[in-house]
């Protein structure tokens, strides 16, 4: 049994909480920089909220 094994089912119960914290830190990252970096923290916040979903398993079919 690995470290990482059900990981997929604890971040899909607790996706809220993640995407949460993550729309926090990018909002104090974009405080922290005067709102000049506003598109780069989107982005990436954007990037790691599909990240969590492909670990919950919702990944979105491919068009």
């Amino acid at each position: 049994m690995g470290v990482f094994d059900g990981i997929g089912d604890k971040v899909a119960e607790h996706e809220d909480k993640i995407d949460g914290a993550i729309d926090k830190g990018a909002e104090l990252a974009d405080k922290a920089t005067g709102g000049k970096l506003g598109d780069k923290i989107d982005a990436g916040a954007d990037f790691l909220k599909e990240k969590v979903e492909g670990l919950a398993g919702k990944d979105k079919p491919a068009s």
